[in-house]
């Protein structure tokens, strides 16, 4: 667990299952459809400082890792830049973090919380534009949506081989210095069990996606890393071919920040996925 002279309480989103099968909506829902089902409910955690830990955490063991890794990406807005100067540079960190073979950026969000606007995001995940940050516990791929995600990805650039090992890593970054009012929380993968996710459906306007979100559980274990900055990114795992011995699924959800000081900047942060291909 996180140590306690270095940690503190706050308020996770929980999913409370009921049976259903949660359903979310990309875009506007039609008539009379909200924009998510299902009930959840705030969970106060311990949330520890992982810059405290004494020594680095893995991508493998725990799930996460952060790494020094500064960018030369200036207008965030510009989809085409993004692409040009960003993918390549998280391609090249996504292998050295994975030891993977080849990588494969395939898509990016930036989330940017307004002055005038709530912290959180609760029931709304926009991709392909800019988003508030998501207070829901999820994760972004299952086992069916994982394997879904590398035949897209790899329709038109197939490796000379077979693939034995895949992963999808997210790599999350600050556009404007030290995050400090809405950090992003991702949970220890040892301590999430497989009934602790729970399938759910993302729609959007020409295909349905599917995710995890999470019940609450004791054994959860929560970090985050203070004021993390431009310079930083933060990688961790979405999904993991390998079933043993590895990290598969990391939770993850933006948390409003009981210490945050007053006036602190809302947050800016972009987040890619990136499928890695270990040996083909």
């Amino acid at each position: 667990m996180p140590t306690t002279s270095h940690a503190f309480q706050a308020e996770l989103s929980y999913l409370v299952p009921d049976g259903k099968r949660p359903v979310q909506y990309a875009f506007e829902p039609p008539p009379g459809e909200p924009w998510e089902s299902g009930h959840f409910e705030a969970r106060s955690v311990l949330l520890g400082d992982a810059r405290t830990l004494p020594g680095d955490t893995s991508i493998d063991c725990e799930g996460f890792e952060r790494r020094d890794a500064p960018t030369a990406l200036g207008n965030y807005h510009d989809a085409d830049e993004v692409r040009r100067v960003y993918y390549p540079e998280l391609e090249s960190l996504a292998i050295s973090v994975t030891g993977g073979h080849r990588a494969y950026v395939f898509d990016h969000l930036v989330r940017e919380r307004a002055h005038d606007a709530g912290r959180l995001n609760f029931g709304r995940s926009t991709r392909g534009q800019t988003a508030a940050p998501n207070g829901r516990v999820h994760t972004d791929y299952t086992e069916q949506s994982g394997r879904r995600r590398l035949e897209l990805v790899l329709s038109d650039a197939q490796p000379a081989g077979p693939i034995e090992r895949y992963c999808i890593i997210n790599i999350w970054r600050s556009l404007r210095g030290p995050v400090l009012d809405t950090p992003l929380a991702v949970c220890d993968a040892r301590s999430v069990g497989s009934d602790d996710l729970i399938e759910a459906d993302v729609r959007y306007p020409r295909r349905t996606g599917e995710i995890h979100l999470a019940r609450y559980s004791p054994s959860h274990r929560w970090w985050y890393y203070s004021a993390l900055d431009r310079h930083e990114a933060l990688v961790f795992k979405q999904y993991d071919s390998q079933r043993d011995g590895v990290a598969r699924f990391v939770p993850h959800a933006a948390f409003s920040h009981p210490h945050a000081p007053a006036g602190a900047l809302p947050r800016i942060s972009i987040e890619a996925r990136c499928l890695v291909v270990y040996r083909d």
